[in-house]
């Protein structure tokens, strides 16, 4: 099954409620995360000290963890505000980032999924770390192919109850049952970095939606793909495709169909 890129209900649905999204991701993509969303229509905050990210988690549409630059301090945290924003009610959405190379994440993201997340968002090793299939990528890159890390993806999702997106050069968006798969994109997407990083958040804002939230977390994987093709036949490499990618976002309008 595959959507229209984007999903314009979704969308419009999204720009509408513009979910305040408590992000707590790794330092090296905070700025452009946060420029992804307010060019999406979001409104980012980036709320990291452990009492001051507690108590925001409670009052945010959605949360985002990402691990990719994982401390004690910072894991203590994440730790906090997911167990606020559960008691809250309030999504919240992982990113295994190195998950299987890395032993200290690996254990924080397996205590984290008990927490019982409303996403997984990661590439294809870290799904396979995450779901105990293999022991994962070349740090942040992945070894594996998308289509290899469904079964894991879908046998996580089935586990923990939760959606998982496994992405790469297509996208599989699956609960465990239904399975959607969201092409599109360019290879420029992989020269600069926090796409990925910056998905994730797309994906956790989306979570905050009402209706499906397959369908949502499938929508969001779609407007960041047809973003990406867009910009990529404006630029002229890497130093060119941040900004016309974050106008191709911004530019998304209802009238637009596949």
């Amino acid at each position: 099954m595959q959507p229209d890129l984007p999903d314009l209900h979704a969308l419009c649905a999204f720009r509408a409620r513009s979910p305040l999204t408590h992000c707590m991701t790794n330092d090296v993509v905070q700025t452009f995360t946060a420029n992804v969303l307010l060019a999406l229509g979001a409104s980012p905050a980036m709320v990291i000290e452990a009492e001051e990210a507690e108590q925001f988690a409670a009052a945010a549409d959605a949360l985002l963890i990402n691990v990719g630059t994982l401390t004690a301090s910072r894991a203590q945290a994440m730790r906090r505000a997911v167990e606020r924003a559960a008691a809250a009610g309030k999504p919240w959405t992982l990113d295994p980032v190195a998950v299987g190379a890395l032993a200290f994440r690996s254990r924080f993201c397996q205590q984290l999924l008990s927490l019982k997340p409303a996403a997984v968002r990661g590439n294809a090793s870290e799904i396979l770390a995450l779901a105990g299939t293999r022991a994962g990528g070349r740090g942040v890159d992945s070894a594996d192919s998308v289509a290899s890390a469904l079964p894991a993806a879908q046998a996580l999702a089935r586990q923990v109850g939760c959606i998982v997106a496994v992405t790469g050069e297509v996208d599989y968006v699956t609960d465990g049952e239904r399975t959607v798969e969201v092409t599109g994109g360019d290879r420029l997407m992989t020269r600069v970095v926090g796409t990925g990083c910056a998905l994730s958040a797309v994906v956790a804002a989306s979570c905050a939606l009402p209706g499906d939230t397959l369908n949502n977390v499938a929508a969001a994987c779609g407007w960041m793909k047809r973003a990406g093709a867009t910009a990529a036949r404006r630029a002229q490499g890497p130093g060119s495709f941040v900004p016309a990618f974050l106008d191709a976002l911004y530019a998304l309008h209802e009238e637009e169909s596949s």
